[in-house]
């Protein structure tokens, strides 16, 4: 199914579809908007990190909409993003229909998750967002415990990886990712709505790691003021809740449960 962008009802704001899923939504005249839940979630933790409003070096692995993109350029003007998006046709679409502000600092690469990690210098990202989808599933290269000694490799030593998941209780495939993670990452986080992890419906769950810290306090501030309230669990709620697995690794891996 090819990819459309269909306006929705507030004048000025779109959302691009993809293999029959609502892949991102864009808003022309507010970047700062994030419509869909768990995209707010991901804004969180890019405020959170470091200086608000500072420059940020930012590598995206997974482009669709370009909805990321604009909103740090929005919020962190001035900052250096390179997004790495395959789907060559996807990001001429959206180029042509959504186009990006003038200067805006964002890069796009036509190419995978894992060549365009290989090619990103040493300690050069502040933050490294994973939020990438293949037939409406995360792509198992970009969960490997190999894949997260990459994302290492090119965050500086204060960075973070966010990691968009989907699963659904009891999160076995969750588990083992946190646990390939975690060997490269140790500090983690992770937020989700409440009846996901309550175990009611499958949902999305925002994977945080990084070497020292991790800004727990402050994501459990917004995660308790903003218009649609999550749960923010510390490295040891981690352990509890999605912890114990077996990390995947390249020669064994799977992409994220198919959602029903």
């Amino acid at each position: 199914m090819p990819a459309e962008i269909v306006p929705t009802e507030r004048a000025g704001a779109f959302v691009l579809r993809m293999d029959g899923h609502d892949q991102s939504h864009v808003d022309l005249d507010d970047p700062g908007r994030l419509a869909f839940d768990y995209v707010r979630r991901i804004g969180d933790v890019v405020d959170a990190w470091g200086t608000p409003g500072a420059p940020a070096r930012v590598l995206h692995v997974g482009g669709a909409g370009l909805t990321l993109p604009r909103y740090v350029a929005h919020t962190r003007p001035r900052s250096a993003q390179v997004v790495l998006e395959p789907a060559a046709d996807v990001t001429e679409l959206v180029r042509r229909e959504l186009p990006l502000p003038r200067q805006s600092g964002i890069k796009v690469r036509p190419v995978d998750g894992r060549s365009g990690l290989a090619a990103v210098r040493d300690g050069s990202q502040d933050l490294v967002v994973v939020d990438a989808f293949a037939d409406g599933r995360v792509p198992g290269d970009l969960v490997t415990a190999e894949c997260a000694a990459e994302y290492a490799r090119v965050l500086a030593a204060s960075g973070l990886l966010l990691l968009n998941l989907t699963d659904a209780a009891p999160f076995a495939w969750t588990r083992r990712v946190v646990a390939a993670v975690r060997a490269a990452l140790p500090v983690t986080m992770l937020s989700a709505e409440p009846a996901t992890l309550r175990g009611r419906r499958p949902g999305n769950l925002l994977l945080v790691a990084g070497r020292d810290t991790v800004p727990v306090a402050a994501l459990r501030t917004r995660a308790a003021s903003g218009p649609a309230p999550y749960r923010v669990l510390d490295g040891a709620q981690v352990s509890d809740t999605v912890g114990g697995g077996r990390p995947f690794t390249d020669a064994d891996t799977a992409p994220s449960p198919a959602q029903r």
